[in-house]
């Protein structure tokens, strides 16, 4: 969408009400689909969401000759990395700034290639996310990386080879990273203070099928012993939490009642916790979750965010919304992206009262405690919304900005909501099922 198309014009003020369907994990997909380069053989992906990151994901495996189609049911996509080969930098140059998938790539094309072509790099602007990182490792695994003009080449001349590595910080993109390229080389790995988010867990599911060797351990060390090929995979991936997590958060800022078909209890369960407590009611059975405001006054609360199992900062602002409606003073501490509170300014505008702070507000301290970043938020209410125009800033951002808007009384214009199909499939479907009142500048409804 360009243009006026990228616009949404939200009347607030209407409760959602009704059914929609999550199917897999942003987190997940795209990370299984660069996992089958791995593969000799094809392999099948099930519960695929039509999300851009998927689309991007799709045509870089195809620029790389992986054969990618549909398979018999929904959702399902065939991989055959049969015929890998090199591509065209021009080419990977065209998906440059449009996601940060590209740099998992390497690993699986330095065994596949022996060299690999990596783009400058995209995705939401929410705090650092340094990729230097990603290719320190994979010096340590023995590639070597030259920078160029038009992004980063790297080689290797022999076969990679297994390396003890200790994250700084639980990071997912790095774990993901390290387990994608150490499957295929030579010896051990051993990887501390690795992220051990659901989705992990469910990529070295899908790795183990392929033939891997994998060990998780309990204090965050994840080992892996290299084997010398790698077979296809059958795989369903898990439901996507957070987009189960945002429109829990929907029903609870407009006063609404969503069942969430596919959300899952046991990926959720802190989010749950944390969803009773602030005064939300849901119900879980064998297809989904409905979630639902009970009536009454929601509860304040002290929230922290965290890696697994803790909060997860994806959750934090579509949550943050609802707590402008519960009574009293309410504490979020972000310790995981230092800029994602930023989102919040725009919720004032629309008569939110909230407060943001460079002190550690939370229970302990966290690594951006000492530094000069606004990363605790006061939230006080309840305040009445009103409509407003809005920009969307990020994905989670860009979602709690529609919950706002479909919260408030009034309308909102609601720019950049491209953004938001990078990780919500359908949206403008499921709002329209849900009995939203928006529509399109040009006046057609949604």
């Amino acid at each position: 969408m360009t243009g006026t198309d990228d616009v949404l014009l939200v009347h607030g003020g209407t409760p959602l009400e009704g059914e929609i369907r999550v199917r897999g994990a942003k987190n997940l997909v795209p990370k299984a689909m660069v996992a089958a380069l791995l593969g000799s053989g094809p392999s099948r992906l099930r519960n695929v969401p039509d999300i851009r990151d998927v689309r991007v994901v799709r045509g870089l495996l195809q620029l790389h000759g992986v054969t990618v189609r549909p398979g018999d049911e929904p959702g399902e996509l065939i991989l055959d990395p049969s015929h890998v080969e090199s591509a065209n930098v021009a080419d990977i140059d065209a998906h440059a700034g449009s996601s940060r998938i590209p740099i998992l790539l390497c690993g699986p094309l330095l065994h596949r290639l022996g060299h690999a072509f990596i783009p400058g790099l995209g995705g939401c602007d929410i705090g650092g996310r340094p990729i230097d990182f990603h290719f320190e490792v994979l010096r340590q695994f023995g590639a070597t990386i030259e920078k160029r003009a038009d992004g980063q080449y790297l080689e290797a001349p022999q076969r990679l080879r297994g390396c003890k590595i200790r994250l700084p910080y639980p990071s997912v993109g790095a774990t993901e990273q390290v387990l994608l390229t150490a499957v295929l080389a030579e010896g051990v790995t051993e990887l501390s203070n690795a992220a051990v988010e659901p989705e992990i867990e469910d990529l070295i599911c899908v790795l183990q099928k392929m033939g891997a060797i994998i060990a998780m351990d309990t204090d965050r060390t994840i080992r892996v012993t290299g084997v010398d090929k790698l077979g296809g995979y059958t795989h369903r991936a898990l439901s996507d939490r957070l987009e189960a997590a945002s429109w829990a958060s929907a029903a609870l800022a407009t006063e609404g009642n969503i069942y969430v078909r596919g959300a899952q209890q046991r990926s959720m369960m802190t989010f749950l916790n944390t969803y009773r407590k602030v005064g939300g009611a849901f119900e879980i059975d064998d297809e989904g979750i409905r979630f639902w405001h009970p009536g009454g006054s929601l509860k304040s609360i002290a929230l922290e965010t965290d890696v697994h199992p803790g909060f997860q900062t994806d959750w934090q602002q579509p949550l943050v919304v609802a707590l402008t409606q519960a009574t009293g003073l309410s504490i979020v501490h972000e310790t995981v992206y230092e800029s994602r509170l930023g989102f919040t300014s725009a919720l004032n505008q629309m008569g939110a009262h909230i407060q943001l702070y460079r002190e550690c507000l939370g229970g302990s301290d966290c690594r951006f405690g000492q530094r000069n970043f606004l990363h605790s938020a006061v939230v006080s209410g309840p305040t009445k919304l009103q409509g407003a125009d809005l920009i969307i800033p990020d994905l989670r951002g860009g979602f709690s900005y529609l919950i706002a808007a479909l919260a408030a009384q009034g309308t909102s214009r609601v720019h950049g909501i491209d953004l938001i199909n990078r990780g919500y499939e359908n949206f403008m479907e499921k709002l329209e099922s849900l009995g939203a009142k928006v529509e399109l500048p040009n006046g057609s409804l949604v």
